[in-house]
């Protein structure tokens, strides 16, 4: 008869520690070269009217990859409610996808630099605190960074949103906008529903504005609370 094999819970702790780590760590990369990348351009001279073509990929890449904090609190390797990830991620993915992927006047919104600016200083600094974390205690400074800087950053991320989204309304309301290139083919939606599809998406783009008016409220109280429960919790200590 075959022995049971059972999983040792120090050595899974291990194990989720070493991908937190791995994970938390390229997200890091990933949202430094974006703001070195978006400094450096507007630094030569670059446009808005280009600025989507130098940072779009690097963009959705690792604004996608934040939907894995989704699993992660479902599979409890982090101590985050699965609501509140789910809330704060689906923003931000659904604007990248939703909004500047088929929408050419929300690429070149004054919104996607606020945006970028916001994301990639907030996500610099959070993902460095994970780290930290995981391996250990964070460095003062860094907590304090955490736990300080989303009073700029949070309104102006959103400011950034909204503004993109705002842009995008009459672009797609006008136009058969959703066509999407698969290799050599194209995915069409018939042509007899382009404009009841355009306009529907332009009502519902305006709606998803709407929610912004409870939920910004409700993630930056959340914010407030976090500060104060670690940074007391922090001074406590010495």
């Amino acid at each position: 008869m075959a022995a049971k094999t059972t999983t040792n819970p120090q050595e899974s702790w291990k194990l989720s520690k070493v991908y937190l780590v791995g994970y938390n760590g390229t997200q890091i990369v990933g949202w430094t070269y974006m703001l070195l990348h978006t400094l450096c351009y507007f630094l030569n001279r670059g446009t808005l009217d280009n600025l989507w073509k130098e940072i779009s990929w690097n963009l959705v890449i690792f604004q996608n990859a934040a939907a894995l904090e989704v699993l992660h609190a479902i599979l409890g390797i982090v101590p985050t409610g699965v609501f509140l990830t789910l809330t704060q991620v689906t923003s931000r993915v659904f604007l990248v996808c939703g909004v500047l992927l088929v929408s050419d006047a929300a690429r070149i919104s004054p919104g996607i630099v606020l945006c970028v600016l916001a994301w990639s200083i907030t996500e610099i600094i959070r993902y460095s605190y994970y780290v930290a974390n995981t391996i250990g205690q964070p460095p003062p400074l860094l907590m304090l960074l955490r736990y300080s800087t989303f009073f700029l950053l949070y309104p102006l991320g959103v400011t950034g949103e909204l503004l993109c989204i705002y842009d995008s309304l009459e672009d797609i309301a006008a136009r058969q906008f959703w066509t999407v290139p698969v290799l050599s083919y194209y995915i069409t939606i018939p042509s007899q529903y382009h404009i009841i599809f355009s306009m529907l998406y332009h009502y519902f783009l305006i709606c998803w504005m709407l929610l912004y008016i409870p939920m910004f409220p409700m993630l930056f109280g959340h914010m407030m609370q976090q500060r104060k429960k670690v940074l007391s919790k922090f001074m406590n200590s010495y």
